[in-house]
């Protein structure tokens, strides 16, 4: 039995080479993050595999699907995590190199409940985490969370017999093959596929020419775990930028942008303007609505407001609920409603029904749009982005806040805006209409403006994002002159400011 893990281990040291390294912080709301080496070690990813194994039986599972990303070391890390979970008597079928949605098509494919897909997804090399489910097309939950952490930190192990090592031939050519089939194009496109030189650089590519793309070109789709331009990140401003470069230099119809393991899709349009995903899920949600009136779709908190107030949606029927922001959340609520379609801001699209199984797949939301494109023939995507209503919508802002303080400083701040609703007060001459307190605080104002205050899931930050109806400069206002000043010296440095 593996002795219980230590978070006082270093490396170099005869204590690290035959102990589990497991540190407290890595364990997230909805999934595992930790700096490889200095959180987490070899022996510590075995305690997480002998952990996830023992949950699982509690569950009342034994099969699981594991894959991998591309970093140089994320192999090695899915090994260890093998070991752990065959430790504990489960039987682990391994479909190689894989996108997240890999992974979670392989538990359709295979019929298997349970996923642990080894990524790091976007963030910088150094880093790895786990990603995690036992309920597809679902992905772990605060309580799954709190539940695993117990387990491996209180070295509350059960080894059992019986684990056994699977190995899954031809996994990714079904994957494309399903994710492929949602769409056929009749109109000529070239699309820019941008992959960051992530995992996605194996698998984009085809995957867009086997939805009938006339040209793809690939844009930094060699595999090179040292992401050597960028990161693999379709909200960060370096990709986005070479996208739109990209559009401008092969005159191209669109560029989708896939994360590091491919659950988010970024777009930029032929003009060479990004779509952040919230627009661009309110786009597609006008598409779709004709075609499936009364549908419902769910989008985080971070997103637009123009759902809400939306023409198109509200003469067919359509309703749009709210929700906390993060993949494993937006992805349970669209299925415990039966939504047709989830968005989060970041990047994450939740398609059901004939779009997709659920999950967040980027393919499957490149498939939806490059559809969307198809029945609007002679129409282009900035064309799309035009008829939208306008908005003004700030960078999402984040001070610094220590993980101890940040829901405290949120609550108190929920409180504040909860009373000032209940008084009938106003923000900058706006009267509020709504204080949305799924996760943190978001203002609504009658005006369809409004600001939110929120905890980062996964860090010592708090997040703060706000969007005005009338112009960027009320916009800025409505930080400088509401939110900044509220938050005070409650709250340390921005990341960045409007």
């Amino acid at each position: 039995m593996l002795p219980t893990p230590r978070a006082d281990l270093v490396p170099n040291t005869v204590a690290y080479e035959n102990e589990p390294l497991v540190k407290a912080t890595g364990f997230r709301e909805y999934d595992a993050r930790w700096l490889f080496g200095s959180e987490i070690n070899l022996l510590g990813v075995q305690a997480l595999g002998l952990g996830l194994g023992t949950y699982i039986h509690e569950l009342g599972h034994s099969r699981i699907v594991v894959g991998h990303d591309f970093r140089g070391y994320s192999l090695s890390i899915k090994q260890a995590l093998t070991l752990g979970l065959m430790s504990a008597g489960c039987e682990v079928h391994d479909i190689g190199l894989a996108l997240s949605p890999t992974a979670y098509f392989a538990q359709f494919d295979l019929d298997i409940p349970c996923v642990a897909m080894v990524t790091a997804s976007h963030n910088e090399n150094g880093w790895t985490g786990v990603k995690m489910g036992a309920q597809r097309p679902l992905t772990f939950g605060p309580d799954e969370m709190a539940r695993l952490k117990a387990i491996v930190l209180g070295g509350e192990f059960v080894e059992r017999d019986g684990g056994k090592l699977v190995r899954v031939e031809g996994e990714a050519e079904r994957y494309l093959a399903d994710v492929a089939s949602r769409v056929r194009l009749t109109r000529p496109l070239k699309v820019i596929a941008a992959c960051g030189n992530g995992t996605a650089g194996a698998f984009a590519v085809d995957g867009l020419r086997r939805m009938g793309v006339s040209e793809v070109i690939g844009l930094d789709a060699e595999l090179d775990y040292t992401f050597p331009k960028y990161n693999p990140n379709p909200e960060d401003a370096a990709m986005l930028h070479a996208m739109a470069d990209a559009v401008h230099a092969h005159g191209a119809d669109l560029a989708f942008g896939f994360d590091g393991d491919g659950d988010r899709c970024g777009v930029v349009d032929d003009e060479g303007v990004e779509i952040f995903a919230d627009k661009m899920g309110l786009i597609l949600a006008r598409d779709l609505a004709p075609l499936h009136p009364g549908a419902t779709f769910v989008v985080d908190v971070k997103s637009t407001g123009l759902f809400a107030t939306d023409p198109i949606l509200a003469a067919h029927g359509c309703k749009v609920v709210y929700w906390k922001t993060g993949h494993s959340y937006l992805k349970r609520k669209s299925a415990e409603l039966g939504a047709l379609a989830g968005f989060e801001k970041s990047g994450h699209f939740f398609m059901n029904g004939d779009l997709g199984r659920g999950y967040d797949c980027g393919l499957s939301a490149a498939a939806a749009i490059l559809a969307m494109l198809d029945r609007n023939r002679g129409v282009k995507l900035s064309d799309l982005r035009k008829a939208l209503p306008t908005a003004f919508t700030s960078l999402t802002m984040s001070p610094r806040c220590a993980d101890e303080a940040k829901y405290g400083v949120v609550d108190e701040v929920v409180k504040e805006y909860q009373d000032l609703f209940a008084a009938g007060g106003s923000i900058l001459g706006r009267k509020i209409t709504e204080v949305i307190t799924v996760n943190g605080a978001r203002v609504q104002l009658e005006d369809g403006s409004w600001v939110l205050v929120r905890a980062s899931s996964n860090k010592p930050e708090v997040v703060v994002v706000v969007e005005s109806t009338r112009s960027e400069d009320d916009m800025r206002a409505l930080f400088r002159q509401e939110v900044k000043p509220r938050l005070g010296d409650r709250v340390g440095a921005y990341n960045q400011e409007i």
